[in-house]
Order: C-alpha cells, then sequence, then structure tokens
C-alpha cells in the first residue's frame, strides 16, 4: 500500500514536471500542434503530421533564439521577449489554476498562487531564451 503511494506522488510530480515544461514552450507547442493538425488535415498522414508539428516546434524556438541572439535593439529584444514569455506566462496561471480549483477555499489565496505561477513561467521562458545552448 505504501508503495503505491509513494509512486503515486512520484507520478504525479512527474506530471507537474511535464505540464510545467509544457507551459514555458507554450507558444512553440500550439505552432506545432497547430502545424501537425493542418498536415494531418492536408493528407501527410500520422507519422508525417508529427514529423511536421515537430519540425515547426523546433524551427520556431530556433528562430525565436537567433532573434534574442542578434537583435541589438532593446525595444525589438523586448517584443522577441514577451512573443515567447507572454503564452507561458497565461499557461503558466492556467496550470496553476487547475490544479488547486479543488484545494484552495480561498480565491484571493488562489488567485494569488496563481500570478506566482504565471510570473515562475514567465521567468523561466525567459531563462530558457536568454541561456544560450553549446
Amino acid at each position: 500500500m505504501i508503495a503505491v503511494m509513494l509512486m503515486s506522488g512520484v507520478l504525479i510530480a512527474g506530471l507537474c514536471v511535464l505540464a510545467y515544461t509544457l507551459a514555458v514552450y507554450a507558444l512553440p507547442f500550439m505552432l506545432g500542434v497547430t502545424a501537425a493538425q493542418f498536415a494531418y488535415q492536408t493528407g501527410s498522414g500520422f507519422i508525417g503530421a508529427g514529423l511536421v508539428g515537430f519540425a515547426a516546434a523546433v524551427a520556431a524556438v530556433g528562430i525565436l533564439a537567433l532573434l534574442f541572439e542578434t537583435l541589438r535593439s532593446p525595444i525589438l529584444r523586448l517584443i522577441v521577449v514577451l512573443v515567447f514569455a507572454a503564452p507561458a506566462a497565461l499557461a503558466g496561471y492556467a496550470l496553476v489554476h487547475g490544479v488547486t480549483k479543488g484545494a484552495m477555499p480561498s480565491e484571493t489565496r488562489r488567485q494569488i498562487c496563481c500570478i506566482i505561477g504565471g510570473a515562475f513561467a514567465f521567468v523561466s521562458a525567459l531563462m530558457r531564451l536568454a541561456t544560450p545552448t553549446a
């Protein structure tokens, strides 16, 4: 019985990590899903649509990271950051709201936690964009 409880705790923690990662990469993930849906509806098949979606998501991350690195104007860099991190903040807010909806009776505390979760997702997305990959 204790092993099942520990396994369920580990599973919940893993799902939270996965959901947080998807929240950080909200814009590329949704671009990939949209490209995959379009490719599937135009007859490319399930595997082809998955490859198209994966390529679109990777291209979105690559283009945004390249723009962030090459642009020198602070205003243009801020625009790139907002394009990448604003959907992540919304997804982080929605993720925390969904997790805490039944657990917190106080609406004020829930909104505070949701805003903090959105801010963490925003900062994490910003760090992922600003950190150069080797």
